[in-house]
């Protein structure tokens, strides 16, 4: 367990630490995190809520136990520094032990993203669930790296683009914002949600598209996910174009920052 990362096990109303003997014992099924600056953070009951929807279709004994678990976390998280706590749900914990929280230092604020199609069909087992392709998506995270990228790009069979591994991806097409259609297989990306709600109150038109990443070239595209925000892609390494120039990144960056609100 990194030496920044405080590990904590629900029991009996109360957060009690956990020794990484004991972590390693267990099976992460479900995972939420999100970014805590100086006690403030970005849609964190929309995190709860879909934490809470995964776990109410797996345990719904269990689920009784998320509001006050909830309301631990709020409580524990420091007031001062950046933060990127994680929730989890564990499957193989004698009940009712199932919830857990990882504290941790959050990373530094990165600036643009080079990408990478990964050359397979997205190999996630459960891809609209946060949790179990988790290190299946930090090992497609590294092959990028091996490949000049900071993140892999993940398509199904056909070639057509779901998201990244860790991130989801959306595109402008002149002054419109799109992502992929909802009825694919990926992750309900609250940051997402977030960029979307903010073009809709600025008077910009969304949409979504099916395609795959060729039709991308000459765009302007952005990499989106809680910790990091919006992340202006600069390079596509096996796109076969370039990427478009970042016209619309600093009004929706500034609008994002103005979402943060106290967790508590």
């Amino acid at each position: 367990m990194d030496e920044n990362t405080q590990f904590f096990r629900f029991r009996e109303g109360h957060l009690e630490p956990v020794t990484e003997a004991q972590e390693n014992e267990v099976q992460l099924e479900v995972a939420d995190s999100w970014l805590v600056e100086d006690g403030r953070a970005r849609s964190l009951d929309a995190h709860f809520e879909r934490f809470s929807n995964w776990v109410s279709q797996i345990s719904p004994e269990c689920a009784k136990s998320l509001p006050a678990f909830f309301e631990a976390v709020r409580e524990i998280i420091p007031n001062t520094g950046r933060h990127f706590p994680r929730i989890e749900f564990h499957g193989e914990v004698d009940k009712p032990n199932h919830l857990f929280l990882r504290l941790r230092e959050a990373p530094e604020q990165l600036g643009p993203i080079i990408l990478w199609t990964f050359p397979e069909p997205d190999p996630r087992e459960n891809p609209v669930v946060k949790g179990p392709d988790l290190s299946l998506g930090m090992q497609m995270r590294r092959n990028a790296k091996m490949h000049g990228a900071d993140e892999a790009v993940l398509v199904d069979s056909s070639g057509f683009l779901l998201e990244g591994a860790l991130s989801s991806i959306v595109w402008w097409r002149g002054e419109r914002l799109f992502s992929v259609p909802d009825e694919l297989p990926w992750l309900p990306s609250i940051t997402r949600q977030e960029v979307f709600s903010i073009a809709e109150q600025m008077g910009i038109q969304t949409g979504t598209e099916r395609i795959k990443p060729a039709d991308l070239i000459d765009l302007e595209i952005w990499a989106l996910s809680s910790l990091q925000g919006i992340r202006v892609v600069s390079d596509w390494v096996n796109l076969g174009g370039p990427v478009g120039s970042a016209r619309h990144f600093d009004a929706f960056s500034k609008r994002l920052r103005l979402l943060s609100t106290s967790i508590r």
